[in-house]
């Protein structure tokens, strides 16, 4: 099940006005007092930030770029070889910087005319309901940072490497794009918190680390396995089942390793007709008697009182 707050570093604010980011103990940056002033500097320019202002712009460090330059090359060619047509449509439609980091802006810009989204600033964390809710008015809450440079191609937590990366070349395929809103719009719909994390259980297992078939091989459209440089690697040898929301919605995960189970879609056209009709439809009641056809399968144990 989905967790709020596993993802990110908590933020906090002090009187004096600095900002602490908390890094994890097995973060590649927890010790680097250098890394986590520079992770402080631009989650408060976040917080600083007020909506219908300029989105905050990072005065990147050539450090910072030359991560973003390996990450990009790196993983061009595993793109080609693993990623989806669809995404890989979408990613030359987008065309991103690969020798730079892009501002946010820079990632509106060239999105809007494609799909219509638009990014903004966070500073780490979003409360969940507040994260779908931007989603239905196409909209993707971004991070700033990069990952630790000691370990390019890795970082616990999301980036602005994943969030650009994967997701808004993910954003820039019109078929995708609309998933991705039905599923902010789907959170609008629910009350109970038990509808909400199954919509977020479902996303995290087809947007986030969604896999199918083209071709007779196995592809890879999920944000969180594109911008993995080890994940894809490995996801064509976990167990792959077929599209099933019961299943998606109530599967534990760890979200600090490999998936060892994915939902792989026979097609576009199949993962748009059962994960996309779902976000369209879903309420607190489907997803209640979805939850209960779990339980009935023995995929998870009922709630206790």
């Amino acid at each position: 099940m989905f967790e709020e707050g596993q993802l990110y570093s908590p933020v906090t604010r002090h009187e004096d006005g600095t900002v602490e980011v908390h890094l994890s103990d097995n973060h590649p940056g927890r010790n680097d007092e250098h890394y986590l002033q520079r992770r402080g500097e631009i989650a408060g320019a976040a917080l600083s930030w007020t909506r219908g202002e300029p989105i905050p712009v990072i005065d990147y460090t050539e450090t910072e770029h030359e991560i973003w330059r390996t990450v990009s090359h790196q993983l061009a060619p595993k793109h080609e070889k693993y990623a989806h047509s669809e995404y890989l449509a979408a990613k030359h439609a987008l065309r991103l910087p690969t020798e730079h980091v892009p501002q946010l802006h820079e990632v509106t810009e060239r999105l809007q005319p494609l799909t219509g989204w638009s990014y903004i600033a966070a500073p780490g964390l979003v409360p969940l309901r507040d994260f779908y809710g931007d989603l239905g008015s196409r909209t993707f809450n971004s991070t700033q940072y990069l990952r630790h440079g000691s370990e390019p191609l890795y970082t616990p937590e999301p980036d602005i490497i994943h969030e650009v990366i994967g997701h808004g070349n993910q954003l820039a395929s019109p078929r995708f794009a609309r998933i991705t809103e039905a599923a902010g719009k789907a959170s609008l719909r629910v009350e109970t918190d038990d509808a909400m994390k199954f919509i977020a259980d479902v996303f995290w297992f087809s947007m986030e680390f969604g896999v199918m078939r083209e071709h007779g091989e196995v592809k890879a459209y999920g944000a969180g396995i594109l911008s993995s440089y080890g994940e894809m690697d490995e996801f064509a040898h976990m167990e792959l089942r077929a599209l099933d929301l019961a299943d998606m919605g109530t599967l534990n995960y760890d979200i600090t390793q490999y998936q060892p189970v994915l939902f792989c879609a026979a097609s576009l056209d199949q993962l748009e007709d059962v994960v996309g009709s779902f976000f369209e439809t879903v309420d607190d009641d489907s997803a209640a008697k979805l939850r209960a056809e779990a339980v009935d399968r023995g995929l998870v144990e009922a709630a206790s009182d």
